[in-house]
């Protein structure tokens, strides 16, 4: 995959099963640059470094625990984007994940990085037996990046947050039939290039 902008050429995608200090630290530079950039994604600005850096032990924890799948893509430099699956669901649901947090940074978008993790995403929910992926977005690019990918709009929820310079944003639910789960297809390891 190819990034440009001053990032390095290659992003490789690798699910995290633990997370070093240095990926924390760099997912959230990732995190506060979107909050920046305007990303409705649960934080207002400006975004503290601290509190940033909280939020990504809290789900380092998670994905040690199971209760998370973390996908990142890094160049050679830092993290450029991520992504997340919540696979802790109700009892009469273990079929389902939450697509959480997809992030791609600002000088990395555009280039196929966010098609990318969404496809890395779907893969790894297979693997671990889903059937049904489920997402929230309060921005238009990532709408559209989800009809591309295939996902089903099913209704706009007004007024549903702030934005993170202030004022309300509605918020759109998306839906992601995958199918039967598929072993072993591309899936991204620990070390594994997404393909």
């Amino acid at each position: 995959m190819t990034m440009s902008n001053s990032l390095s050429a290659d992003a490789d995608i690798r699910r995290l099963l633990t997370v070093t200090d240095k990926q924390i630290q760099g997912l959230a530079e990732l995190l506060i640059d979107c909050v920046d950039g305007g990303a409705s994604v649960s934080f207002m600005h400006p975004l503290p470094m601290t509190k940033a850096v909280e939020f990504w032990r809290r789900v380092a924890d998670a994905v040690v625990r199971g209760e998370r799948a973390l996908l990142v893509a890094e160049d050679a430099r830092r993290v450029v984007g991520t992504v997340q699956l919540v696979l802790d669901q109700a009892e009469n649901q273990p079929h389902r994940a939450d697509l959480s947090k997809m992030l791609v940074h600002r000088r990395a978008r555009r280039q196929g990085l966010g098609a990318a993790l969404l496809r890395a995403a779907e893969r790894l929910a297979r693997e671990c037996g889903k059937t049904l992926l489920v997402l929230d977005t309060a921005s238009g690019d990532a709408e559209r990046l989800y009809a591309r990918q295939g996902w089903q709009k099913c209704g706009v929820i007004p007024g549903y947050a702030l934005l993170p310079h202030g004022g309300l944003c509605s918020t759109t639910y998306f839906y992601r039939e995958l199918g039967p789960a598929a072993i072993g297809h591309g899936l991204p390891g620990q070390n594994g290039r997404a393909k």
